[in-house]
């Protein structure tokens, strides 16, 4: 198994710090969403959002190139997830009065991310 370049820490990754800042913005989110959704959608989509960040982070630290693209799959995967997610809620009566903008930009950058990365 080929091992990674030593390039820093997964912290100095772009798409790392743009999959922390869109678990921020679903963390903030989902505190609007009806409280019948909380464990439902919420508690689903907050799950998604923060699986991102994290398979990014533990495929680095694993240190060998197949290991990391397999975890930037899973990342990748993840937020897929949250798309759909996202459109659900979008799709419900409290959804139309709230704002996906900020949600909407972050994941479609961090999406764009690791499809460059992966293809790589």
């Amino acid at each position: 198994m080929a091992k990674l370049a030593s390039k820093g820490s997964y912290e100095d990754l772009i798409v790392w710090q743009k999959g922390m800042d869109l678990v921020d913005a679903v963390m903030e989110l989902a505190e609007q969403y009806p409280k019948e959704h909380v464990y439902g959608l919420a508690s689903q989509t907050r799950n998604s959002a923060i699986s991102i960040p994290s398979n990014i982070a533990e495929g680095r630290r694993r240190g060998y190139k197949a290991e990391f693209k397999r975890f930037l799959t899973i990342a990748y995967g993840s937020g897929a997830e949250l798309e759909t997610q996202i459109k659900i809620a979008k799709r419900q009566p409290f959804g139309r009065e709230l704002d996906f903008s900020r949600i909407d930009s972050l994941l479609s950058e961090v999406m764009k991310m690791l499809n460059v990365m992966l293809r790589k």
